[in-house]
């Protein structure tokens, strides 16, 4: 197992739409496994494929960072079924590090995907948890949190990502 590179806002691989995983083998069940030592280490409580640099529809979510056994999902093709409700609430993003903005997303999520071992599942998801579900979705989808911010919020983050690049200091 290894920590992984995390990609940072303005590479490629964010903005492309994710490849389904058509075989769970050896190599979906390293990358896992990687990705959890990565987001434990960030840290993070949700992280997809492609922020590792990896183009498959994968993504994990642990709410307790890794303080409490049994709260790591494992989503393999994960598709949001139903949302209900909206709520606001201030939102992060490992592949934007050091940026936090409010955004408004669905309060409820119903997730379809696979679990590590190819089992098909489902689940809601309240609060933060419908929060993360959706923001890994989208990820997946090749959207990032900035997506569903405007004016002025949005301006500042890109513009502040804008000058640490042409520093070197973001990459």
């Amino acid at each position: 197992m290894a920590v992984l590179p995390i990609v940072k806002y303005g590479a490629e691989v964010l903005r492309r739409p994710t490849e389904l995983v058509t075989t769970i083998d050896e190599s979906v069940h390293r990358l896992v496994d990687d990705m959890v030592d990565t987001m434990y280490a960030a840290p993070g409580i949700g992280l997809a494929a492609n922020q590792v640099g990896v183009n498959k529809r994968l993504m994990i979510i642990d709410l307790s960072v890794g303080k409490r056994p049994g709260e790591l999902h494992v989503c393999i093709n994960p598709q949001i079924e139903e949302v209900e409700g909206i709520i606001t609430e201030e939102e992060g993003c490992l592949s934007i590090p050091d940026f936090v903005e409010t955004v408004t997303r669905p309060n409820r999520v119903k997730l379809r995907y696979l679990d590590r071992n190819g089992q098909e599942r489902e689940m809601w998801g309240q609060g933060l948890m419908a929060r993360a579900m959706s923001h890994e979705c989208d990820h997946l989808d090749g959207r990032l949190f900035v997506d569903h911010l405007r004016g002025f919020k949005r301006d500042r983050i890109l513009k502040k990502i804008s000058k640490l690049t042409k520093s070197g200091m973001w990459s």
